[in-house]
């Protein structure tokens, strides 16, 4: 990735772009474009009081996927007893999780998400993603899709060449289609793709907010995932950012609910001015730090039995994920969900009930569902050789995510627009369809070099900065939510 060391560029990533050690050389430059965009004025902010801003000013936004794949190819999805024989971690496939989540209850009673729009924003796309839909649809049993709609708001897609950029991106669009439908089978699915590249000097997030905004005033919708974040000192000041938050203010005109994945790793992320190293200290990312959108972080989901128990991610000091993913069970690699407190944005009023864990500032995340790489879903692709393979990540959880809204949508008959108010009303009321995660912590370690360490947070009872207000049953939680 090539990067300056100048505080005018950044990195706009899902979470954490990165493969394991048989491509680790690549690791550092995933999914990665620097593409240089001029930011008009700065708005003021519609959500919370931000940090006193200065004239808004020049800033390079790079887009990364916020995924990680583990390379290799099988002929057939896995079994969890495989994965845990064969690769020393767990994995599961949709109809696991679909039974962890408590999803076919609500199935029996025809909440499949029908009528309703799930919206996923990616650059690039896949070339192959409406096939290796139907492939894996086919393999598991699941529906086709009502609608499954393709759109370039922003201009015609480059021819996918490859690279490890498009890549990225592609498995990125992989797991976001893929896990939407499976969740909602019912909701129609409308891929948005941008057309970023650096030889053509294409802007990055700028074009995003475009073709987000286009879709807002063109089609009938009621969520939009996002798999992609950036450390927020990768702006130098609110200035930079606000304009960035247009789409944002007017989902929230449109009663449209926005998501974002709060990244993956942990209480820390990659530094603004190199994208292969971390900063040593907490740091949060946007846009999932911002007040109009929901914050989705990770769980792990532990099967015992025929049941399910969820408890914070983090793979970080994980010996047979470490071992899997880099070939030594000593090594550290910031795994984990990220969470923390906001640098721009004031603590919004609907998080004053826990103000005493936030302070004055946004807290993130503010739920989370599945995203531990030991406990990893399965993808199928074809873009680059056809197969399965294991995915894992914040941008797991977010499209899962974006499909209980879309059931809850469908339930109240409307969008519901910005969450995060209900949200917390049903944390203080002990609502029973939000479980809370009491068991782990966002504390990543690294070496850079040297063994580094960034203290994190705990789960705890109630609301933590690491997994929110917790996670669902969604049979309970989808009505709640709905009110």
């Amino acid at each position: 990735m090539p990067r300056s060391r100048s505080s005018k560029r950044g990195v706009c990533k899902p979470g954490l772009a990165r493969f394991p050690a048989a491509l680790a050389a690549a690791a550092a430059t995933l999914g990665a474009v620097a593409l240089s965009a001029v930011l008009p004025a700065a708005t003021a902010s519609t959500a919370a009081a931000p940090t006193p801003a200065v004239q808004a000013d020049t800033a390079t936004v790079t887009v990364a996927p916020n995924v990680i794949r583990i390379p290799g190819l099988r002929q057939a999805p896995p079994t969890t007893a495989q994965c845990k024989s064969l690769d020393g971690i767990a994995c599961y496939q949709p109809s696991q999780l679909r039974a962890a989540y408590h999803l076919p209850a609500l199935y029996a009673k025809g909440i499949t998400g029908k009528g309703q729009t799930i919206v996923i924003v990616d650059s690039f796309g896949s070339p192959t993603i409406k096939s290796d839909l139907a492939a894996f649809d086919k393999a598991f049993g699941i529906a086709a899709p009502p609608a499954f709609t393709i759109i370039h708001p922003e201009g015609k897609i480059p021819a996918f060449n490859g690279s490890a950029d498009m890549a990225g991106w592609a498995s990125e669009t992989t797991l976001d289609v893929e896990y939407a439908h499976a969740f909602a089978p019912g909701a129609k699915i409308l891929l948005v793709e941008t057309p970023v590249s650096e030889t053509e000097g294409v802007a990055g997030f700028p074009q995003i907010v475009k073709a987000e905004e286009y879709v807002l005033a063109h089609y009938k919708v009621g969520v939009i995932s996002q798999s992609f974040s950036a450390t927020e000192e990768t702006f130098k000041n609110y200035a930079q950012l606000a304009p960035l938050r247009a789409a944002y203010t007017d989902a929230s005109k449109h009663h449209v609910t926005v998501l974002a994945a709060s990244g993956d790793a942990g209480a820390t992320d990659f530094n603004s001015v190199s994208s292969t190293t971390y900063y040593t200290r907490r740091v949060t990312s946007w846009p999932d730090s911002d007040p109009l959108v929901t914050a989705v972080g990770g769980t792990q989901l532990k099967q015992s039995g025929s049941g399910y128990t969820s408890v914070a991610w983090n793979d970080t000091a994980n010996a047979g994920w470490e071992a899997y993913s880099t070939g030594s069970a000593a090594s550290r690699v910031p795994t984990a969900s990220g969470g923390g407190t906001s640098e721009f944005f004031a603590r919004p009023s609907w998080q004053n009930s826990v103000k005493a864990i936030t302070g004055a500032r946004r807290g993130v995340p503010d739920i989370s569902m599945s995203a531990a790489c030991n406990g990893s879903v399965t993808i199928y692709s074809s873009f680059q050789g056809a197969g399965w393979s294991l995915i894992c990540g914040t941008s797991e959880a977010t499209p899962e995510f974006a499909a209980i809204v879309a059931l809850a949508d469908q339930v109240a008959g409307h969008p519901l627009g910005l969450i995060n108010p209900r949200l917390y009303t049903l944390l203080a009321r002990h609502a029973p369809g939000l479980v809370d995660v009491t068991s782990g912590n966002n504390t990543v370690s690294f070496y850079q070099p040297g063994l580094k360490t960034v203290t994190g947070y705990s789960a705890r009872k109630g609301y933590d900065l690491v997994t929110g207000v917790g996670t669902i049953n969604a049979s309970l939680f989808v009505p709640e939510l709905a009110g």
